[in-house]
């Protein structure tokens, strides 16, 4: 008997978005190491790569995460 079951059959209204066949799946039919999720409604999980795609924008254009000191290159910049 294995120590870890694996959970096939997931609770109603949970939504995920698999990335290894492309495809909304309600419950974790595929591994977690493949899907986004878990989404409230199906509708969420079809946009699930665009909300990751806006999230990245968002994280790759933020002033904080590519601040000059921060990255300790205090005199660029500088001439």
């Amino acid at each position: 008997m294995p120590l870890f079951k694996k959970r096939t059959v997931g609770k109603p209204g949970e939504w995920y978005y698999c990335l290894e066949h492309k495809k909304v799946e309600e419950g974790p039919e595929c591994p977690g190491k493949d899907r986004f999720g878990p989404y409230a409604s199906r509708e969420e999980a079809q946009h699930a790569m665009e909300t990751a795609a806006e999230r990245n924008l968002q994280w790759e254009t933020d002033p904080r995460w590519h601040d000059a000191s921060a990255r300790g290159d205090e005199d660029a910049g500088q001439d």
